[in-house]
């Protein structure tokens, strides 16, 4: 089971919260969800939240009544996302003393299975242009470093692994993380970078958006099982920490042969 939950908050009153408050908010979201945070190697939720217009001064953010706000939730395995998809957050949700209204709620949900047989299995033409939006900041692992730039093979890779981990259907491994990023070419962004707050510190990463361009050339099989881990990106996210807000990913558009 795949699911992803939006819901749309606005605050009584302003709400001045600290930086890092993703932390507290994602817990008490866990809470709610009566799921266990920080036991999975691989998490099975990916979280972002409050994304919006938001004053920043130094370590707090104010959010204005008025404002509309998205948080948004997404379950990559059983469990998660059965709990994802019961959970009734009634018509506000409060934290570190400040109460946001639930404006609306809407879900996507879907399975591995029925990805693969509609973007894969199907053999329907290859998408040759991806345009994607990561919308919260997004960085690797690199050994004890991170590296904040959309390298081809480090996207393919963070998505190829939650899929490996979570999903019934194998797709494969280094060969194939090899093939894509070799004829999968980064073809235009509009990038800059924000640092994402941490209880301790911060970690840089980038935002805003980048087309990848898949050549003729590409095996189509191949071209479709890349488009397929493109679509798994807007559940499963980019990169690290996607469990406390980072690596939010979504899809702006498709468009035909460039």
């Amino acid at each position: 089971m795949l699911i992803r939950s939006t819901w749309i908050l606005t605050p009584n009153e302003p709400a001045i919260l600290p930086r890092a408050y993703g932390l507290e908010l994602v817990k008490v979201l866990h809470e709610r969800l009566g799921l266990e945070m920080g036991r999975e190697t691989i998490p099975s939720v990916s979280f972002a939240g409050l994304n919006g217009r938001c004053l920043a001064s130094e370590g707090f953010l104010t959010f204005n009544s008025g404002e509309f706000y998205q948080l948004s939730l997404c379950g990559l395995e059983e469990r998660a996302g059965k709990a994802i998809a019961s959970l009734n957050l009634s018509d506000s949700i409060t934290f570190l003393g400040s109460n946001f209204n639930i404006i609306n709620r809407e879900d996507e949900i879907t399975s591995y299975e029925e990805l693969y047989t509609t973007l894969v299995a199907n053999e329907p033409e290859p998408t040759r242009i991806f345009n994607l939006q990561f919308a919260t900041p997004t960085a690797f692992a690199q050994q004890e470093n991170h590296l904040s730039l959309p390298v081809p093979a480090l996207m393919f890779r963070s998505w190829l692994d939650r899929w490996n981990h979570f999903a019934p259907i194998y797709l494969g491994g280094d060969e194939l993380i090899g093939y894509l990023s070799r004829l999968i070419k980064l073809q235009k962004h509009q990038l800059k970078t924000r640092n994402f707050q941490l209880p301790r510190g911060y970690l840089p990463g980038f935002m805003g958006q980048i087309t990848l361009q898949v050549p003729n050339r590409i095996d189509p099989l191949l071209a479709n099982v890349a488009h397929l881990l493109v679509n798994y990106a807007t559940f499963a996210g980019t990169g690290v920490k996607t469990r406390l807000g980072m690596g939010k990913t979504t899809i702006n558009s498709y468009q035909g042969e460039p």
